[in-house]
């Protein structure tokens, strides 16, 4: 049988279908639809005669529209002919997502009204191959598979029990195994740390990842050990001759590397002068290894969860406190309930763990909502007068549902700049790691788990960068780094500059805030300082801050004065005057880049909620944000990080305004109060301390000084007992304070400990209470108010002439 070509005429724009021996209009799905055609017949085996396309059946399930499938196949073309129950039916999809049941609904329902063994859900990212459960309603996909039948098995009984009673392996852990079995090659070709290792294997996986996205579009274009050899030979013939310099000699595996490296430029993955390290021999085992997968057509879950767990076991031992696990993550994750459209930061965010899940967490809610949507359309679209329309006109508004449909599916499309999804990856997602290898493992994590990995830099998390500073985000989570003191003589160098930051102006134009929300001060500095100000008034222009103040120009001509007066970090928070233990440091940070109602969530010892020496510590924090829920874990989930000390949870709220307002009222009442209550005993004992005795006459008698000096003696004792008494009495006065503050402003503090947390010592997993305190806390906290979704995104969908506008709306809270 000679091959099937996919025919694209150009000219017309048109798409030859040979199921329907007809040319049609190109669309995005319909070049999907013949290139699946084609490999049907030339991969599997089946015949143009026992396949059709777009076949539609009535069936009376409303809102469903009619059933329709995009490709139908037969065991032959007999059993078409005689209009047997299908065997195969195939749904395409053009969209670049995750392939989701209720994309497939037409199809689905074909496969189960029609009798069909086997659903195909086929798009750009993937395809898979599902039984279908007969007995279940369309809505259900069956028993995953690991592949089709092909078409000499399709008539063959014993061949379809084999295929439908293997279990499917899922291919997130035959990836993970295949990374592994990558790391070995290196560590028995290169003899290199588990480390650099992956660094290695890192640089290849990349490498592959550029080529395969460059040819998404050909089914071909695996970034394979023979096309790598392909290209490696046109390369030597047709460029190196031509080439001056070390270029001449420089080998292919580096040239490729090279392109990889210019793709990844804006997110730092690789430095300039980065190579690949390992000899060719290696680079060549490891590319046929992975030439198994398309990584550009493997799901962002796949593709993520086999990079998670390849980086757990490589990173376990020197670099395990880089690593929450993951039971801990998902339950801090929860508990804070991050939102489409609230920022969401990491200061020290290691292999990225909470941002990736924080990501995942609101992508998920983006997903529920599209798809809540096209329920709502189906609902709209196939209503009676849809049951008792005429076949074109049922046609017609299945066409329409469905170019509804793909609009939908757009707004799960990293390549939309538009889309819901792009907003979440490039706008809301941030982290630092002082770490430079764990800062570039988090920005691949993030990229294989399907976000936009811009957010994410390496650099100390107690400074500001990019995106991240002070009181610009909704949601902190995190896990700093214990037990280690901020150095006090560490100072702020030029290696700090924002200035001098690769991409200082894209940054300085995209961080625009409000006027109102800027002192006079900022806004004096900023004119008289910023070179961009400096040439606009030189030029006799106004300054024009209609479009927002450049918070991001203020913050770079502060770091400038900093390092001029050689500042050091620790001298930037307040907390240091008590205690710089990184731990104790963080919190401040986190605070201070919560915007006001801003939640954070924070791994923390458990001696600085109860340690002694760091009461003031606790004072500090409890003067600037509510505690929300103190969780205390076992010590043995940690343990398999390599923490040794017992860890809490402890989920903070930053004041609002009129929270802070009632701090500072309850404080100076309660200040007041107590200074009142105390001021007389107070007065006496100072009265004490400052009695001086009567000067003695100029011709003092013997006595007299006698007398004196014994009254000099007893007046001493006096004094220094009261100013003992005085010492204690302020240490009285406070306390009190304290505890009249904590009852002038006083809220409900949730404490709780869990027995289990789904993790032992070893890492293996076991029972896990998180979920069902989380399920409480999610319950009072609603109903208590906790907080407020102030910046969160709610939008809504209006149908106008055949396209989707999307608005946003407000949702009703309680007053602050």
């Amino acid at each position: 049988m000679s091959k099937l070509e996919y025919q694209f005429d150009e000219k017309s724009n048109q798409i030859f279908s040979p199921l329907k021996s007809k040319w049609l209009a190109y669309t995005p799905e319909e070049q999907i639809r013949q290139q699946f055609v084609c490999t049907l017949v030339n991969d599997y085996g089946y015949s143009l005669g026992q396949m059709a396309q777009e076949l539609s059946l009535t069936n009376s399930s409303r809102g469903t529209g009619r059933a329709r499938a995009d490709i139908v196949i037969w065991k032959s073309e007999q059993a078409k002919n005689d209009n047997e129950h299908a065997a195969i039916v195939v749904e395409c999809k053009s969209d670049n997502v995750t392939i989701q049941p209720e994309d497939y609904y037409q199809g689905l329902n074909y496969a189960t009204w029609a009798g069909a063994d086997f659903f195909v859900t086929h798009n750009n990212k993937e395809t898979r191959y599902f039984q279908v459960f007969k007995d279940k309603l369309p809505k259900h996909l069956g028993k995953e598979l690991s592949d089709l039948p092909k078409a000499k098995q399709l008539g063959n009984q014993q061949s379809i029990e084999k295929i439908l009673n293997e279990e499917k392996v899922f291919e997130r852990d035959e990836f993970a195994k295949l990374l592994h079995q990558c790391h070995n090659i290196i560590r028995n070709n290169d003899k290199l740390s588990p480390e650099a290792a992956f660094d290695e294997i890192s640089k290849i996986l990349f490498t592959k990842i550029v080529f395969e996205r460059d040819n998404r579009n050909n089914k071909t274009k695996i970034f394979s050990k023979t096309e790598f050899e392909n290209q490696e030979k046109t390369y030597d013939d047709n460029v190196r001759p031509y080439l001056q310099g070390d270029d001449k000699k420089t080998d292919y595996v580096q040239i490729i590397f090279r392109q990889t490296k210019e793709k990844y430029s804006k997110d730092a993955l690789f430095a300039e002068d980065d190579v690949i390290k390992i000899r060719r021999e290696s680079f060549l085992a490891i590319v046929e290894k992975l030439q198994v997968y398309n990584l550009s057509k493997t799901s962002d879950d796949v593709k993520g969860i086999a990079f998670e767990k390849f980086l757990g076991t490589t990173f376990r031992g020197e670099l395990g406190q880089f690593f929450t696990p993951r039971t801990i993550v998902e339950f801090m994750t929860e508990i804070l309930d991050p939102q489409e459209g609230e920022r969401v930061c990491d200061p020290c965010c290691g292999s990225g763990g909470f941002l990736i899940n924080a990501f995942e967490y609101i992508r998920e809610s983006i997903k529920q909502s599209i798809e809540n949507e096209k329920e709502n359309i189906k609902i709209q679209h196939f209503n009676e007068q849809y049951e008792n329309a005429s076949d074109s006109e049922k046609e017609r508004i299945e066409k329409q549902v469905d170019d509804l449909f793909t609009q939908l599916n757009n707004e799960l499309n990293l390549d939309n700049t538009d889309s819901r999804i792009f907003q979440l990856s490039h706008n809301c997602i941030y982290g630092t790691d002082a770490n430079p290898r764990m800062a570039r493992v988090s920005k691949m994590n993030m990229i294989m788990h399907g976000d936009g990995h811009g957010g994410v830099h390496h650099n100390d998390g107690l400074l500001d960068i990019n995106g991240i500073f002070e009181e610009r985000f909704d949601v902190i989570l995190t896990n700093p780094p214990f037990g280690s003191r901020v150095a006090k003589d560490l100072k702020l160098t030029i290696e700090d500059s924002l200035k001098n930051k690769p991409y200082y102006k894209n940054w300085r134009e995209k961080y625009l805030v409000k006027l109102n929300t800027i002192d006079e001060e900022k806004l004096i500095l900023v004119k008289e300082n910023d070179e961009y100000f400096k040439k606009q008034i030189k030029q006799g222009e106004s300054i024009d801050f209609s479009k927002g103040f450049p918070i991001y120009s203020y913050l770079a001509i502060k770091r400038e004065q900093e390092i001029k007066e050689k500042k050091a970090i620790v001298d930037k928070y307040d907390i240091s005057k008590y205690s710089t233990l990184t731990e104790v440091m963080f919190i401040e940070r986190c605070l201070k880049l919560l915007r006001k109602g801003g939640r954070m969530g924070i791994v923390l010892p458990e001696g600085v909620l109860n340690n002694g020496e760091l009461q003031k510590v606790r004072q500090y924090f409890e003067s600037k944000a509510k505690i929300i829920l103190i969780t205390s874990i076992p010590q043995d989930v940690f343990i398999a990080s390599g923490a040794t000390v017992k860890p809490s949870l402890v989920f903070l709220k930053r004041f609002t305004e009129s929270e802070e307002q009632a701090y500072n009222q309850a404080k100076d009442n309660a200040t007041a109060e107590i200074t009142q209550k105390y001021a007389n005993q107070k007065a006496k004992l100072q009265a004490i301390v400052d009695k001086k005795l009567d000067k003695l006459p100029p011709k003092a008698t013997l006595e007299q000084k006698a007398e004196q000096k014994e009254q000099q003696v007893q007046l001493k004792e006096e004094k220094k007992q009261a100013k003992e008494q005085l010492k204690q009495l302020e240490i009285q006065i406070q306390d009190e304070i304290r505890q009249l503050i904590k009852e002038k402003f006083d809220y409900p503090i949730p404490l709780a400990e869990v027995e289990k947390a789904g993790i032992d010592s070893k890492g293996v997993a076991i029972e896990n209470d998180l979920p069902a305190l989380k399920d409480e806390f999610t319950q009072y906290r609603k109903s208590a108010n906790i907080w407020e979704n102030h910046t969160a995104c709610h939008y809504k969908y209006t149908e106008n002439n055949g396209r989707l506008d999307r608005t946003l709306y407000e949702v009703q809270q309680g007053v602050e």
